[in-house]
């Protein structure tokens, strides 16, 4: 493993499994240090193929759960949990089913109104400080479901946004769908302000088909146009990559 210091902290590994097994490790440890201080922690997590090895990290961590409230970074509207896709399935299967934790506040994109969805949700993480977000990142650099142009000055912590195409594609390149017709057009997403809000933002990015975008986030400009490169405004935020992600960084050669 090597690191550099760019606008992030940059934690380079030869295997996904080695990757999610430190990020696992360096979340637990926030969480750790969150409730010495003030007696719980707040996180938020993540779902998707970058997402397997981190959480089961997390899961060999001997965490006092109880302590920790979790908030759901996005969702599909219209999606029924049962569906395979589901985000609240997964983490209930993955993550939730697994651990005693004080809260977990899930979106619900298949009843109800999203916009007050949105608010209910809203309204409630925006009493907590939240101590670490495990977060992923797109093919095409979405953030959350943040597609780009993704909305960079909005301080509304849950939104409604509609997916791009690339960012479906990317949900039947992986499985989640037979066919780009199969998957929803809208989804409830944490904001990025709200995510930018979090202490500690640990970026899990395996993977060659995220490779361009990796280069893009880290050496592009700042911009809408690639939402997570907003992460290198971030007080700390750390990139977890393997071999196969990193492998079009201009530097990873040299290090």
């Amino acid at each position: 493993m090597s690191e550099v210091r760019l606008n992030v902290q940059l934690n380079l590994f030869e295997s996904t499994e080695a990757l999610g097994l430190a990020a696992g490790k360096a979340g637990a440890a926030v969480i750790r240090d969150a409730i010495a201080a003030r007696g719980r922690a707040t996180i938020i997590v993540a779902t998707g193929v970058s997402q397997y090895a981190v959480l089961d990290s997390l899961l060999q961590e001997d965490l006092p759960w109880d302590k920790v409230t979790a908030f759901h970074l996005d969702e599909y509207v219209g999606l029924p949990e049962t569906h395979a896709a589901s985000f609240r399935k997964y983490l209930k299967e993955r993550f939730v089913s697994k651990v005693y934790l004080a809260e977990m506040h899930f979106i619900d994109g298949d009843s109800g109104d999203p916009d007050e969805v949105c608010r209910v949700l809203g309204a409630r993480i925006s009493q907590e400080t939240v101590d670490v977000a495990f977060v992923g990142m797109g093919e095409n650099a979405h953030l959350a479901f943040n597609d780009p142009p993704a909305d960079f000055d909005t301080e509304t912590p849950y939104i409604v946004v509609t997916l791009d195409e690339a960012c479906r594609m990317q949900q039947v390149g992986e499985g989640w769908f037979p066919g780009l017709k199969d998957v929803p057009e809208q989804a409830i997403s944490m904001s990025i302000r709200e995510i930018l809000r979090a202490r500690v933002i640990i970026n899990s990015c395996p993977e060659d088909r995220k490779a361009a975008a990796v280069r893009a986030v880290l050496e592009g400009p700042i911009s809408p146009g690639c939402p997570a490169s907003i992460l290198r405004a971030h007080r700390d935020c750390r990139f977890y990559l393997d071999g196969a992600s990193a492998a079009q960084l201009s530097y990873v050669g040299k290090m």
